[in-house]
């Protein structure tokens, strides 16, 4: 694995922890009676940092498995079937 990919997944580690850490912190707000507004609001960072977990993952996946140099070098058939695998990837992200 190269220092890129180490850093990317670095990263990635320290966000979700961070996520991690924010859901906690919602659970003992919830607990503790804590303003519905304000447990919302919290609600809403996670799923900002979710999302944006998913976008860096999304953005690795169409680089790294389906970048121009990869389908370049397989048949029209694998290459429409590696095109078909990122759109399905791409919905399942956005449902």
């Amino acid at each position: 694995m190269d220092s890129k990919e180490e850093k990317c997944k670095k990263d990635l580690v320290i966000r979700l922890r961070k996520i991690e850490g924010q859901v906690k912190g919602i659970e003992k707000m919830i607990e503790n009676g804590a303003c519905c507004k304000d447990v919302v609001i919290q609600i809403a960072a996670v799923r900002a940092g979710v999302n944006k977990i998913g976008g860096l993952m999304l953005e690795n996946y169409a680089k790294d498995c389906v970048s121009y140099n990869n389908i370049c070098t397989i048949g029209d058939e694998s290459r429409e079937e590696k095109v078909d695998d990122l759109i399905t990837t791409l919905m399942m992200f956005v449902k």
